[in-house]
This record gives structure tokens, C-alpha cells and sequence, in this order.
């Protein structure tokens, strides 16, 4: 029976998900990381000292979010790219596709289980942080009560947005690694580009404000095609105002959750034509 004359099946995406989550949990860079993310937001009460003229609380808050930013970023990549080319090394993807299933699921299916990973991962950090925020807050209003005469600075809701879009930035990244490692033959390869095309989206708009409105049009064509292939990852940080009494804006948050997924359909799209064209 040919996959073509199989109706694409969510049931079938589900296992293939279920299946690389089990997978992804069980290996130790998981638990390394996670671990390493957790304690370094701990520390963070440790580190106030070293606060260069911000609140404490928005360092507490800041340095949780770095943490989570850099080891996110690390396990997205370094599991992605291990999950599918282990599918491929251990031929296992051959055996899957040699039965009726649409790559698509295979793809998305992948995707579903890395995306699932990294949002434990978040909960997890996030929660910590939110529990270290909640606890010295408190402190701080019993030692300056009129500090607080307005209540609390922090928006725990705010916090809890922060760290959903920061999830949905490791899924658009989860997406560009899948596409990545659709045409590549090494899992290095992948891990290399990967971290490469991160550092592209987290600076591209450097380049955008440096050199979009330059006089010479073919330099400005190019920037601007940059800043449509590559997102913007900047984009996805609205931590800023957090501990200084600030919200996070509800239709940019929106406008940006938005973005993101739009960015993961298109590429997980690209990564599904890559993988169709590849032989295993």
C-alpha cells in the first residue's frame, strides 16, 4: 500500500511525538542541562551583589531568563539533531517509512516530541524562578514596606508570558534544526549550523538597523531578505520591564506568539519538501 493513498494520520503523529519525548527525557544532556539551568537560577539570590545599578529583583529575574535562554538554546539543538539522526543512524527511520506513513508525520512528529522536551525544560526553570521571585519579593516587603505601598512590582502573569514565548522561540528554533539536519549528512554538521543560524537570528537586526537604510539599493535588498529568511529572535524578548513595576504589552506578546508560529509552519513546511527528497 503507498503512503499516498494513506490519509495523513494525527493518531500516528502522536506515537512518533510520544515516542521521541520518551527518548529525548532519558538522555543525560537532558538531565545535565536542566540540572545546570536549575541551579544557576538559584544561585541568582547568591549573585545579587554583582547587581551593576538594576533592581534586584529585575536581576533575579534577569538571570533566570539568561539561563534559561542559553541552556534552552543548547539542549534544542544538541537533542534535535540527536533524535533524528539517531532515527537515521540506527536505521530505524528507514523501517518506519518502509511502512505507510507520510514523512510529514515523521517531521512533525519529531518536532511534537523536541517541542514537548523543551517545555518541561521551560516549566520547570520558569517555575523555580517564579518560586525565587515570589520568595524574596516577600522578603523585600516586610524589610521596605514603603517601597511596595502599590503592591507587588512583579506580574507573575507577565513572567509566565515571558517564558511561553521563550518556549515558542525554541520551537522556531527546533524547526530551523529540523530543516538543517533534512539535508545534512552529520549530526556535527547540524550542531554547528545550528548554533550558527542562532547567532544570526538573535543579531540579524543589528544588521537591519546598521545597513537597511543604506543609499546603495542591492545592499538594502539583501538586508531586508535576510530579515525575512532568518527571524528575528530579539523579537521574542519582553523581559525587559520586568521588576521595574512594567507589564508585558497583550497585543505585542499576541503580534509576536504570532510571528513565531507562523515561522514554525513555514519552516517545518520547508523541512518536510527537504525530507521527501532525501534518500535514507
Amino acid at each position: 500500500m503507498s503512503v499516498a493513498s494513506v490519509p495523513f494520520s494525527l493518531g500516528r503523529l502522536g506515537l512518533i511525538a510520544g515516542n521521541t519525548f520518551l527518548e529525548a527525557v532519558r538522555q543525560k544532556l537532558f538531565l545535565f542541562l536542566l540540572l545546570l539551568a536549575i541551579g544557576l537560577v538559584a544561585s541568582a539570590l547568591f549573585f545579587r551583589e554583582f547587581n551593576f545599578g538594576s533592581s534586584e529583583l529585575k536581576f533575579i529575574a534577569d538571570f533566570g531568563f539568561g539561563a534559561l535562554i542559553f541552556f534552552g538554546s543548547a539542549l534544542t539543538i544538541a537533542t534535535t539533531a540527536q533524535l533524528f539522526f539517531s532515527e537515521i543512524e540506527n536505521r530505524t527511520a528507514l523501517t518506519l517509512l518502509a511502512k505507510p506513513l507520510w514523512r510529514a508525520e515523521f517531521v512533525f512528529g519529531k518536532f511534537l516530541g523536541v517541542f514537548a522536551v523543551i517545555g518541561v525544560f521551560c516549566a520547570l526553570t520558569i517555575g523555580l524562578m517564579m518560586a525565587l521571585l515570589y520568595h524574596r519579593e516577600g522578603q523585600l516587603m516586610a524589610q521596605t514596606p514603603e517601597a511596595f505601598e502599590a503592591g507587588r512590582l512583579i506580574s507573575y502573569g507577565d513572567l509566565l508570558v515571558v517564558g511561553l514565548l521563550q518556549w515558542l522561540k525554541f520551537g522556531v528554533l527546533t524547526a530551523i534544526v529540523l530543516l538543517i539536519a533534512s539535508f545534512s549528512n552529520t549530526n556535527l554538521f547540524t550542531v554547528v549550523t545550528g548554533f550558527f543560524v542562532l547567532v544570526i537570528c538573535h543579531l540579524q537586526y543589528l544588521a537591519r538597523d546598521a545597513w537597511g537604510n543604506v543609499d546603495n539599493a542591492l545592499i538594502g535588498l539583501v538586508v531586508q531578505a535576510m530579515s525575512l529568511i532568518f527571524p528575528n529572535f530579539q523579537l521574542f524578548n519582553l523581559a525587559d520591564e520586568i521588576g521595574q513595576g512594567s507589564g508585558v504589552d497583550g497585543d505585542v506578546a499576541l503580534r509576536v506568539a504570532g510571528y513565531g508560529l507562523a515561522y514554525i509552519a513555514v519552516i517545518g513546511g520547508l523541512a518536510v519538501y527537504s525530507f521527501r527528497n532525501r534518500e535514507i
